[in-house]
């Protein structure tokens, strides 16, 4: 049986928030930067509840809920900012 620790979820974000950092660095489509600027708040919100897991506290997965409200306010501002620039 595969014992998962929270080695395993801090390097499964450490990998995503890398993932993240380059798409938003190194590309220069909108959409993208975007979607790499959502996948890094992804990665912080495994490694919220992974501590919050490991410690046995609630306030890591609280603060996650708050980073997914953020992100998709994020979200949405970015796109109607994208239609407003294309449609001018």
């Amino acid at each position: 049986m595969l014992n998962v620790g929270l080695e395993h979820y801090l390097t499964l974000s450490a990998v995503l928030f890398c993932v993240g950092l380059y798409g938003a660095l190194a590309k220069r489509n909108v959409v993208i930067i975007l979607m790499s600027i959502e996948i890094m708040l992804n990665a912080v919100n495994i490694t919220l509840v992974a501590f919050s897991r490991y410690l046995g506290l609630i306030t890591g997965q609280t603060f996650a809920i708050f980073v997914m409200t953020v992100a998709a306010a994020e979200e949405a501002v970015g796109l109607a900012l994208i239609i407003a620039i294309y449609r001018h």
